[in-house]
């Protein structure tokens, strides 16, 4: 079995081992390459969110309620909690007739380190506005307001909103609504288990759709991929260095997925472990391995502290750092 993992080192010796599985398919449904098993089944988790925002442009709330590039782009986030992302989740939800209070995410410290300080110095009183996902939220709500469905429980199972998700979902991996595994995500909406070659199939169809919902998603996320993460994050540094060359977003649990557009490529990922750390340096590993072996041009240069993350003491001396070995089987 061909095998990727990525190293924890401490003082130059090999501490542990991150095994990742790996699904990289084409707009087709066809594989070209894989790591460990990529018909592994895991949740999607918030890498599926431009995929459950498909029905609140699809459906027309986004042109309802005025929801141009910054709105999607923030639908689609896990954003850092910063000003501009709470700022941009208030406005959604006034622009639908919703309040802070209809959101049903619960706050959590922001996703940023710095944001995270700079709110524990001020004494800040978090709200579901600070959750990451607070803009998929307002989206979901903004689609069940142009609806005229019940706000109350729309990030439940069995909700009109939630359903319509789930076709949404059924449609883009090209799998049966009964073999999606249902769960209650971080942020209480639902999320869908499924194979990683399925996730992968899904993005190499969004990185090539010519549908329009699909591509303002696509380019409200590349326009925007500030809005999408944060300063500093993954989701952001990468999309701002490759310039359109990959759109990708960051989930749970170890989970990435990436479009690559000019490929026709969909890819996903998912550390065996579930640690989130070591999620950016196996995606770049995985984009880096697929670019040589299809003649792409995907600029690392910049992105060299998400490809190696370095390990610190409680002093922030380096002690070690995460890092990609192995290799990739293609087909």
């Amino acid at each position: 079995m061909t095998t990727l993992v990525i190293e924890s080192t401490r003082s130059g010796f090999v501490e542990s081992l991150h095994t990742v599985s790996v699904a990289v398919v084409s707009a087709e449904g066809t594989r070209v390459a894989y790591a460990g098993d990529p018909e592994r089944v895991t949740f999607w988790r918030s890498a599926a969110k431009p995929f459950q925002t498909l029905p609140l442009v699809q459906d027309g709330a986004a042109d309802r309620y005025g929801f141009g590039p910054r709105e999607l782009a923030l639908a689609c986030a896990s954003h850092s909690s910063e000003p501009v992302h709470r700022a941009l989740a208030v406005q959604m939800l006034s622009a639908c007739g919703c309040e802070e209070r209809d959101l049903a995410c619960g706050p959590h410290p922001p996703l940023s380190p710095a944001v995270a300080e700079e709110a524990l110095k001020a004494g800040v009183v978090m709200t579901p506005r600070w959750n990451n996902c607070s803009g998929k939220h307002a989206g979901m709500l903004a689609l069940a307001r142009h609806h005229g469905w019940d706000v109350h429980g729309y990030a439940s199972d069995g909700h009109p909103v939630q359903e319509r998700i789930q076709d949404e979902i059924a449609k883009w991996t090209g799998l049966p609504r009964d073999a999606l595994v249902k769960a209650v995500d971080g942020c209480l909406a639902v999320c869908f288990g499924l194979p990683l070659s399925g996730m992968a199939t899904a993005w190499a169809r969004f990185g090539v759709s010519e549908a329009p919902a699909a591509r303002r998603l696509r380019e409200a996320m590349l326009a925007h991929p500030e809005l999408v993460g944060g300063k500093g994050r993954a989701c952001t540094d990468l999309m701002t260095a490759f310039g359109g060359e990959a759109v990708v977003k960051i989930g749970a649990e170890g989970v990435y997925c990436a479009a690559l557009p000019r490929a026709r490529l969909g890819v996903a990922i998912k550390v065996e472990d579930g640690d989130a750390r070591c999620a950016p340096p196996a995606l770049l590993a995985v984009l880096r391995l697929v670019a040589e072996a299809q003649g792409l041009s995907l600029p690392m240069t910049g992105l060299e502290h998400h490809a190696e993350p370095r390990i610190l003491n409680t002093r922030n001396e380096v002690v070690g750092s995460l890092r990609a070995a192995g290799n990739l089987a293609f087909v």
